[in-house]
């Protein structure tokens, strides 16, 4: 019997080749808990939707929202979380079909391939891998949502998929080298390991970002050797990052005095410049730019202010605030190691400049020296490398 979901990507023009019968015959339903929260675009989430309960978030609507293209969390705040409202973090979820489409799509997968994913969840993803005939290892940080896809994967027939508990990005070298690595979770620095237990001339598949922009972008990696890996950034989608890896704003305060020795300038740019809508290319291109920079955009009925925050300087974090409102001229100031207002501005200027290239003409190289990682950001060729501030 088709599922809803193949039903659902074949109508959108969005079930790649060769996954037909994975889409049809894997069903999500079979994944999913008895409580989930649904993601809407247009009107953020859902209270809890239960299939064991009556009215409007009950079975009716279970059943509906298994087969819709929404991102269905299933977790919040590491498990810290009870009750039918939305939590404050979402950290586990059914990804939104089209979404997990495009990424599996991206492997280019033949059948017979070793793949290691990255973020099991509720392992929907790693069944589909397994009916086209891959040899899944798939790895969870958390042990109760890793316990839980064991026993959906073996009630659901799929119990050849090897399920890991543990730290996703250090692999899983005993079931190396792999053909393929397809994570299901954000990254903004990509780990050795990844790079180390592929394959050279296979692929390391990621959603990757920037701390700069909340979304990521599809990155395919070929893996040149156990020291090199490159391509290109394909399509926006947003997921949850790996767990040591979200950005965060300071918990604390800046000191007082650090506006005492701040740096004052004038911008020549507005803030609607250089932030936009979740899958706006500008974000992303900044932070390709400008590295390890966190902003954050506070405003009111009368004015607008950016903060920025470096998160690459330990001890001494730069910041930097612009303001912009009406009656009065926009300031900037900023302090510390770096001019983040000046970086983030002169990236948006070279951008502009260029004639705002989509993001599709940039790309990622990965290299491993001794004991460190490189991402270096190019832009149409891996030769071009961007001159990051």
């Amino acid at each position: 019997m088709t599922t809803g979901i193949a039903r659902l990507l074949a109508d959108a023009g969005a079930l790649p080749q060769g996954w037909e019968n994975a889409f049809a015959t894997v069903h999500r339903a079979d994944f999913l808990p008895a409580r989930f929260w649904a993601w809407h675009s247009d009107s953020g989430y859902t209270p809890a939707i239960d299939r064991n309960a009556t009215g409007e978030h009950g079975r009716q609507a279970w059943d509906r929202a298994a087969d819709e293209d929404l991102a269905l969390v299933t977790q919040w705040d590491d498990g810290d979380h009870s009750g039918a409202d939305p939590g404050n973090n979402p950290t586990s979820s059914a990804s939104a079909p089209a979404a997990v489409a495009r990424m599996l799509d991206a492997l280019d997968i033949r059948g017979g391939e070793s793949v290691l994913e990255v973020g099991t969840g509720t392992g929907y993803t790693a069944a589909l891998l397994a009916v086209r005939g891959c040899r899944v290892t798939t790895i969870e940080v958390d042990p109760e949502v890793a316990e839980q896809a064991r026993k959906n994967l073996a009630q659901a027939g799929h119990a050849d998929v090897t399920v890991i508990t543990g730290d996703g990005a250090l692999g899983h070298p005993d079931r190396g080298p792999y053909d393929r690595v397809h994570v299901t979770a954000g990254v903004r620095h990509t780990p050795r390991a990844w790079i180390e237990q592929t394959r050279p001339g296979g692929l390391v598949v990621m959603p990757w970002g920037t701390y700069y922009a909340a979304a990521d972008w599809t990155t395919v990696l070929t893996v040149h050797d156990p020291r090199r890996a490159s391509g290109r950034f394909t399509d926006p989608l947003a997921f949850m990052k790996l767990r040591d890896q979200r950005a965060t704003w300071p918990r604390t305060s800046f000191p007082d005095q650090w506006i005492d020795s701040a740096r004052e300038s004038t911008p020549d740019i507005d803030v609607a410049d250089i932030t936009g809508t979740l899958y706006d290319p500008v974000e992303f291109v900044i932070g390709l730019h400008v590295p390890d920079c966190v902003p954050r955009r506070l405003e009111d009925d009368e004015s607008v202010n950016l903060w920025l925050y470096g998160r690459d300087v330990g001890a001494g974090d730069s910041i930097a605030v612009a303001a912009f409102g009406d009656g009065y001229t926009p300031q900037a100031l900023q302090a510390g190691p770096r001019d983040l207002w000046s970086e983030v501005q002169t990236a948006y200027r070279r951008w502009s400049d260029a004639g705002k290239p989509d993001v599709g003409r940039f790309g990622l190289t990965v290299t491993i020296t001794g004991d460190d990682v490189d991402q270096i950001p190019w832009f149409e060729r891996p030769e071009n490398r961007l001159k990051r501030q």
